[in-house]
């Protein structure tokens, strides 16, 4: 048997991913997604994105730069800029929190223009890829719109030594039903053999959960 020690963050995931899983079967679902290929055949619209905490964003106020600023949401999910005292942040789309400062800055200037622009997406829980279990680096990354299971592994360093990738598994919420619905997966298939077939897009929230090979 293996065993090799786990970072808190290590730990944190997986424990998560226990929760989401419930008590679903080790074995193969039987269910699979459509293939997204390695590239897509036309951009998709994203849904609005929702600010998270340690987002870092830019304020800019027309006419008016000294009002604006580069900020970090904190972990309370509030910001502070010029004239503005913890206004909350998370929760909200960047329109609608440039409305927000707008509002409040219309009690010192005239008509202020305000726009909001995320540089560094962290992403809210319900945003974020959670990938966990024989990974490289188990980790919880923000979604981007059209993200696929090639750019989540990427962004995790790929498949550890001993994991069976094949034996994957997809965690989603349906959106419409509120069900946790499981899908298979075929990393192995994708990282080690380049069938792009197994390349599938993901959704916000999706958890990912890659087995070790029993052998």
């Amino acid at each position: 048997m293996r065993l090799a020690a786990k970072s808190p963050l290590t730990l944190a995931l997986l424990a998560g991913a226990a929760l989401l899983s419930g008590c679903a079967s080790t074995g193969r679902s039987g269910q699979s997604l459509p293939s997204a290929g390695i590239v897509g055949g036309g951009e998709q619209v994203s849904e609005n994105y929702i600010i998270g905490a340690l987002d870092e964003l830019t304020v800019f106020v027309w006419r008016n730069p000294e009002l604006g600023a580069r900020v970090q949401v904190r972990p309370d999910g509030r910001i502070t800029t010029p004239l503005i005292t913890d206004m909350v942040a998370v929760g909200k789309t960047p329109a609608q929190l440039a409305e927000d400062i707008r509002v409040v800055l219309g009690e010192y200037i005239q008509d202020p223009l305000v726009s909001v622009m995320v540089d560094r997406p962290q992403g809210t829980f319900s945003q974020q890829i959670r990938i966990v279990g024989a990974t490289e680096r188990p980790a919880a990354i923000p979604y981007r719109a059209n993200m696929t299971l090639l750019d989540a592994m990427i962004a995790v360093g790929g498949l550890s030594e001993f994991a069976a990738g094949d034996r994957a598994r997809l965690i989603r919420v349906d959106r419409e039903s509120g069900q946790q619905r499981e899908y298979d997966l075929r990393i192995a298939s994708l990282l080690r053999r380049g069938d792009v077939r197994a390349n599938v897009r993901l959704e916000p929230g999706d958890v990912i959960i890659i087995p070790e090979s029993m052998f």
